[in-house]
């Protein structure tokens, strides 16, 4: 059982500082109730902090709920998990290299599931890695319209690009993959490789449907997140429904002492306020290292339902 720091049990939000800990990559936040759950890459081990204050994060204790094996196609490399309560069970999704083969042909997205309540307790049971038809990292799952979906960004020749695929459960996929977005502007071309990656879904208030994503190489200044949209009612599956914003969303603020904003997740607070998390680097030049670290922001919404993302910045978080 993780022991919280003193007095976070018993309260409430109270203001935030950006960053939330000195270092984060690919964070993750979920809320089930009054209680949030964290996770981030820690490239050895899975692990989770459970708070009920975001500006006390750094007092709640990680608790490692899985470490690779020694050998097969999940044993290194553990990168970008993702936590999500599914029909009342956890299931975790995450990136893993084969051992003897860390490089990205190798690369995939593996599911461990938990019946507990608490995802910090009980036992996680290895449900393997989804038969994705390429290799590839950062999976996402959404449900909409009664359907589960998986988004994720896999190898496809010379680029990553955003692909999804239905689900028939939540580690099996039920039809074929469709690519729905290609690094094809020149923002998403920087730093010496065409990505997309880090998708995750978020719907709007009227209804509409939103993926964002992170654009360029990683270790580039100009990494940054994207946004594709479609309309209230789409098929995810249609690429054509979909749209592509045509600038980053979020990108380097030097004024603000943010770079390189990518790898989002989207989570909401008990008040229904929408809010991402994201990792940046505190300087220029800092590169993909584990030096990134967890930023919160809110999300906005236009009068006709799309989100709007003020400039990141360090510092205390406005509500």
């Amino acid at each position: 059982m993780l022991l919280l720091g003193a007095g976070v049990a018993a309260q409430a939000d109270t203001p935030a500082t950006n960053p939330l800990l000195p270092s984060g990559p690919d964070p993750w936040i979920v809320r089930s109730g009054d209680t949030y759950y964290y996770m981030a890459t820690e490239g050895k081990r899975l692990a989770i902090r459970r708070t009920r204050d975001l500006a006390r994060l750094d007092e709640a204790e990680p608790v490692t709920v899985w470490t690779p094996p020694a050998t097969g196609p999940n044993a290194q490399s553990i990168w970008a998990p993702e936590l999500h309560r599914i029909d009342g069970r956890w299931f975790i999704y995450y990136t893993a290299a084969a051992s003897g083969h860390d490089d990205d042909a190798h690369r995939g997205i593996f599911v461990l599931e938990n019946e507990a309540a608490d995802p910090t307790t009980g036992r996680w049971t290895d449900r393997g890695r989804i038969a994705t038809r390429w290799p590839g990292i950062d999976a996402t799952t959404f449900a909409y319209r009664g359907r589960r979906y998986l988004v994720y960004s896999p190898y496809v020749g010379p680029d990553s690009v955003l692909a999804i695929a239905p689900m028939r459960d939540p580690w099996t996929l039920a039809g074929p993959e469709r690519i729905i977005a290609r690094p094809d502007r020149a923002w998403e071309r920087q730093g010496g490789r065409q990505i997309l990656e880090g998708p995750e879904f978020l719907q709007g208030p009227s209804g509409r449907l939103f993926l964002t994503y992170s654009a360029s190489a990683c270790w580039s200044d100009d990494y940054a997140l994207g946004l594709l949209s479609a309309p209230a009612g789409s098929d995810p599956l249609d690429p054509a429904a979909w749209t592509k914003a045509p600038a980053p969303v979020l990108k380097s603020n030097p004024a603000g002492s943010v770079f390189a904003p990518g790898h989002n997740g989207v989570f909401t607070k008990p008040d229904g306020s929408t809010w991402i998390v994201y990792h940046a680097n505190p300087r220029a030049d800092m590169k993909c290292t584990a030096a990134r670290a967890p930023h919160i922001q809110r999300v906005r919404w236009t009068d006709d339902g799309r989100p709007v993302f003020a400039p990141p910045a360090a510092g205390p978080v406005g509500g």
